[in-house]
């Protein structure tokens, strides 16, 4: 691995605005080689992730990770996914694209329009703390890809994560400056929204979205928020309880709770609420206690206090401890209670009781959070459940893995941010589309004097190309040959009924249907 390199790490605010200067040189080379150049910098770096996959779960293993196995499946391997399919259609995805003639309006005909995608400049991606190498590495490779340079602000403890990722595309032949890491404090954070980028790219709670739109809002910078999440699963009567007891169990416990799309607010058929009880607590009957991100602890013990003291029933785990905690599972709780409208990393779900399914997506619409979502049943009863729940992705008969897919756009709506990351979507985001049209031959009415029935020949030529019916296309077509006005006669009714329109009281059946 190359040694870091001092011009490539900042953390004060002048070295923010220096490194961002930096950055704006160097992304106007790398935007200058073709996007065929830049893969290949991808290609070398996807090798020298796959050769090297044990020694990097090493260095970016943050201690609540089960065991490196897990640093392998859940950071390396969908990065390394990533990378194949930008090699394999991050050309086709940002192909300049020819906008076709059919369609085109008539006093149009002779302009052509092609759209291409250029990518914003410098971008800021502000990585979180659970996931420190595969989140933020996906929108790194997408930015670099689209001929971006990249600033990396990582989260709490990612400094090792983003050093191997900046160290690894620097050996594979990513220019000098084009990846600068800053250090992953708070000051070094505002510090890199004040230097001065293009757009930013954020992984993180949200409130640290609210806090990030406040500072970006007066300098009109454009952002991408991927933020917390509170996931639904919806459990219909014909779900397999064995199945839906190990998903859940596994999401519960998968690196330490700490997953956005963990699953949380259960949503189960009254029929199966006891049997999906008794198996949780079978499956997690073993399960041990694990770290707390900071701060976590001091708040959900009181979100856990208010669930039980309002009715819900522990069948598992209880409240941390020491900066641990046992996945927790409640029984009969309610859509309301606060800990069901939190984007809280800890292990912890609860099950909610439902008649149906509207009744369940009627609860579940409680939260303002709506990131993933999951549904378990019959697949073709499930799919279309699945249309009706607000979120940024749902996934039936699973939970988590399948997201990870290259191909899957990923983020949310409401609460947990706006933009997508990930899949085609998320590669176009790096991107702002610019149109060129160009006009061809010489005839240009609009650079011309008006005649004095310019306004008749409009009219009837706009009633001819959009009116209603034949007959009155084929009035519209005289009117524009003739030159002729409305007939007063139409004029005059119209500005009859434009004022008993005005002047008469509505009906009551009217009243109500305008209310």
């Amino acid at each position: 691995m190359p040694p870091t390199r001092p011009a490539d790490r900042v953390n004060t605010a002048f070295d923010a605005a220096s490194a961002a200067a930096r950055a704006r040189r160097a992304q106007q080379v790398w935007a200058s080689w073709s996007i065929r150049s830049r893969l290949e910098v991808i290609r070398r770096f996807r090798h020298r992730l796959a050769e090297r996959a044990e020694w990097v779960a090493a260095q970016v293993d943050h201690g609540q990770r089960a065991s490196p196995f897990e640093t392998v499946t859940a950071e390396v391997a969908p990065l390394l996914a990533a990378c194949r399919f930008l090699e394999q259609r991050g050309r086709a995805v940002l192909r300049p694209r020819k906008i076709r003639r059919p369609g085109t309006p008539v006093w149009l005909w002779g302009t052509s329009v092609s759209v291409r995608r250029e990518p914003h400049g410098v971008v800021l991606v502000i990585g979180p703390a659970n996931y420190p190498l595969f989140l933020p590495g996906v929108q790194i490779l997408q930015a670099l890809t689209a001929g971006n340079a990249v600033l990396l602000k990582p989260g709490r403890d990612g400094g090792p994560a983003a050093a191997t990722l900046r160290g690894m595309l620097a050996a594979s032949g990513l220019p000098r400056g084009v990846l600068q890491v800053f250090d992953d404090t708070r000051s070094a954070g505002r510090a890199a929204l004040e230097a001065g980028v293009d757009k930013v790219v954020l992984t993180g709670s949200a409130s640290t979205g609210t806090a990030v739109l406040k500072a970006l809002a007066p300098q009109h910078i454009p952002a991408t928020l991927e933020l917390g999440g509170c996931d639904a699963v919806f459990v219909r009567p014909e779900a397999d309880v064995a199945q839906v007891a190990a998903s859940l169990s596994f999401g519960l416990t998968l690196n330490a709770g700490a997953t956005c799309i963990a699953p949380h607010r259960v949503f189960v058929h009254h029929a199966l609420a006891g049997p999906l009880e008794a198996a949780l607590a079978e499956a997690l009957r073993d399960a041990p206690a694990v770290p707390l991100t900071p701060g976590v602890e001091s708040r959900i013990i009181p979100m856990i206090d208010e669930a039980t003291l309002r009715g819900a029933r522990v069948v598992i785990g209880g409240r941390p401890e020491g900066g641990r905690m046992q996945p927790l599972v409640l029984a009969d709780a309610e859509a309301g209670m606060a800990l069901l409208r939190s984007d809280t990393f800890a292990p912890w779900l609860a099950l909610v009781p439902v008649q149906d399914d509207d009744e369940a997506l009627t609860q579940s619409a409680r939260c303002p959070l709506a990131l993933g979502a999951v549904v378990f049943g019959e697949p073709r009863s499930a799919h279309r459940m699945a249309a009706q729940i607000r979120a940024g992705v749902v996934v039936v008969n699973d939970l988590i893995v399948p997201t990870a897919d290259p191909r899957v756009p990923f983020g949310g709506t409401g609460g947990s941010g706006f933009g997508t990351t990930r899949g085609s979507e998320g590669l176009l985001a790096m991107t702002r589309p610019k149109a060129l049209v160009v006009r061809r031959g010489s005839l240009r009415p609009h650079l011309r004097p008006p005649p004095p029935s310019a306004v008749a020949h409009a009219a009837g030529f706009l009633q001819a190309a959009y009116g209603g019916g034949v007959g009155a296309r084929v009035a519209g077509l005289v009117r524009m040959i003739r030159g002729d006005r409305a007939p007063a006669d139409e004029v005059s009714r119209q500005r009859v009924v434009d004022r008993e329109s005005e002047s008469e009281p509505l009906s009551i059946s009217h009243q109500k249907e305008r209310r």
